[in-house]
C-alpha cells in the first residue's frame, strides 16, 4: 500500500517505524485488536528482505513456525501455513518433509502478509520524530505528520563495511548485493570474499560450483579462527526463551557485552549441512587437479588498495602474528549487519535512554524511554537480550509483550517458562 493522505487531528495508539519482518508481525498481529490503532511506516515502495541473497535452494535457519504469528496465535491468517494454502502449495510443503522454507519463499509470504494489511504505508520515509502533550509526531519526506502515543522502532541493521575498505574505489560490494551483482563478478579473473558466516558460506559454495564454467581464482578470508557451524541443538536454543532473557538481563552490564562476543556462533554461524557441501565439493572438484581456490582463517583484514582494476588485500594473521597480501579483481565483503541509531531520533534523544557504552539500554519490556512504556525497539537488543533479539522465532513472542504493555492487557499470552534447564542458580 502507498502513501496515502492523513487526517491530521487523527491520534494513533502506536507508529510503527519500518518494516522488517518483526514489525511486520506487529502489523499483523495487532490488525484484529479493535482496541489498539496503529499504522506502520516503511520507506522502501514494497516489502524487501535481503533479496540480494536469493541463491538457489537458500532457506531460513529456523522452522517455518517461526513465521509472523504462529508462536503468538496459531489460528492467525496470516500464518505461513495459511500462506501456502492460499498459494496451493500446502501439499508440496508438507510432502517436501523440510520444515525450512526458502528464502524467497519466506520473502514472498511477507510481502503476501503486508498487502493484505490496512495499517502499512509504503513509500513513506521518516524525516522527524518531535514530542509535544504527551504525543509523539513522526514527520515524513512528504510533510504528513502522525501522531500517537507510542513508537515501536523496527528500521532494521545496515550493512556493515570495515574500517580497512572506507572510502575504497572500485567495484567490490556487501553480500547483500550479491545477486544483482553476480553475473559481472563471474567475470572477473580472480574473486575474494572476506568473511566468515552463513552469507560468505552460501555465496563461496554458490561460486565455487561455477568455478570451472567461469575460469576465475576463488578466495574467502575469514577473521574467524575455523569455519563455524551454527550450534543447533535443542538445549542450546533452549537459550532463545523467555527464561533465558530473564536471566541475561540479570548480568552486569560489562559480562552481557562480553557474551555478545562469545555467544556470536550461536546465530551468526555456518549451517552444519553447508560446510559439509561445501567440503563434498571441494573433494569432487579436486579430483581432477587441484582447484584454484584457497580458505583462509585467522585473518584480519587490515588494509586494502585499488588501482588499476585490482584490489591488493592485506591481511594480518593474527595466531601467526604475520602479514600478508592477496590480489583480488573481485570483492565480496560478508561483513555482517550492524544497527545504527536513526537521525530522525535527535529531537527527542533527551526521552530516550543509552548504557554506558551508548547504546540504547532496552528494557525487560523491551521500551527504550525515561517513561518505560512510550518507545519500544524491535532487532538491536543483542546486548541486553542475548541472541533472542535477532531470532525470528522470538519475533511473535516480543510482539505479544509489546501488544501486552500497549494494551495495559494480555491480549496473546506471553510465555514465562519453556526452558527445561535452569540459566541462574
Amino acid at each position: 500500500m502507498t502513501a496515502r493522505p492523513e487526517n491530521p487531528s487523527k491520534i494513533y495508539d502506536f507508529v510503527g517505524i519500518g518494516l522488517g519482518p518483526f514489525n511486520l508481525g506487529l502489523a499483523c498481529l495487532t490488525e484484529p485488536i479493535d482496541e489498539l490503532d496503529g499504522v506502520f511506516l516503511e520507506s522502501k515502495p514494497d516489502f524487501e528482505w535481503h533479496a540480494g541473497m536469493f541463491l538457489d535452494g537458500a532457506h531460513l535457519q529456523t522452522p517455518f513456525m517461526s513465521d509472523l504469528v504462529t508462536l503468538a496465535d496459531p489460528t492467525s491468517p496470516y500464518s505461513f501455513l495459511n500462506y501456502l494454502k492460499e498459494k496451493g502449495r500446502l501439499y508440496s510443503f508438507y510432502i517436501r518433509e523440510n520444515f525450512y522454507p526458502l528464502r524467497v519463499e519466506y520473502d514472498d509470504y511477507c510481502r503476501w502478509a503486508a498487502n493484505r494489511l490496512s495499517s502499512v504505508r509504503f513509500s513513506t520515509t521518516v524525516t522527524e520524530v518531535t514530542y509535544e502533550d504527551g504525543l509523539y509526531g513522526v514527520r515524513t519526506e512528504a510533510g504528513a505528520v502522525f501522531r500517537a502515543r507510542h513508537l515501536v522502532l523496527g528500521t532494521g541493521t545496515s550493512p556493515h563495511y570495515p574500517e580497512a575498505v572506507r572510502g575504497l574505489g572500485g567495484d567490490f560490494f556487501h553480500n547483500s548485493r550479491y545477486m544483482q551483482n553476480k553475473a559481472e563478478l563471474q567475470k572477473k579473473e580472480s574473486i575474494t570474499i572476506v568473511g566468515s558466516g552463513q552469507s560468505a558460506a552460501e555465496i563461496y559454495h554458490d561460486l565455487l560450483s561455477e568455478i570451472d564454467v567461469h575460469g576465475y581464482r576463488l578466495n574467502w578470508v575469514t577473521r574467524s579462527p575455523r569455519f563455524f557451524p551454527l550450534e543447533y541443538t535443542k538445549l542450546t536454543l533452549e537459550m532463545t526463551s523467555p527464561e533465558y532473557i530473564d536471566y541475561y538481563r540479570e548480568l552486569p552490564e560489562a559480562t552481557r557485552y562480553r557474551l555478545t562476543q562469545q555467544q556470536k556462533g550461536l546465530f551468526k554461524g555456518i549451517d552444519g549441512d553447508l560446510v559439509d557441501e561445501i567440503f563434498d565439493l571441494l573433494y569432487q572438484k579436486n579430483l581432477g587437479g587441484p582447484v584454484p581456490t584457497r580458505l583462509l582463517t585467522n585473518s584480519a583484514l587490515t588494509g586494502a588498495r585499488w588501482e588499476n582494476g585490482t584490489y591488493t588485500l592485506s591481511f594480518r594473521q593474527e595466531e601467526q602474528e604475520k602479514d600478508y597480501d592477496i590480489e583480488s579483481q573481485g570483492l565480496v565483503l560478508a561483513t555482517g549487519y550492524k544497527y545504527a541509531e536513526p537521525e530522525f531520533l535527535a529531537p527527542v534523544k533527551d526521552r530516550l535512554r543509552y548504557d554506558s557504552q551508548g547504546n540504547f539500554d532496552v528494557a525487560r519490556n523491551y521500551s527504550i524511554d525515561t517513561t518505560g512504556r512510550g518507545v519500544f525497539l524491535q532487532n538491536a537488543g543483542v546486548h541486553t537480550h542475548s541472541i533472542t533479539s535477532p531470532d525470528l522465532g522470538m519475533g511473535a513472542y516480543r510482539n505479544s509483550y509489546i501488544i501486552r504493555e500497549l494494551l495495559g492487557t494480555e491480549y496473546y499470552p506471553v510465555e514465562k517458562t519453556i526452558a527445561f534447564q535452569e540459566f541462574a542458580v
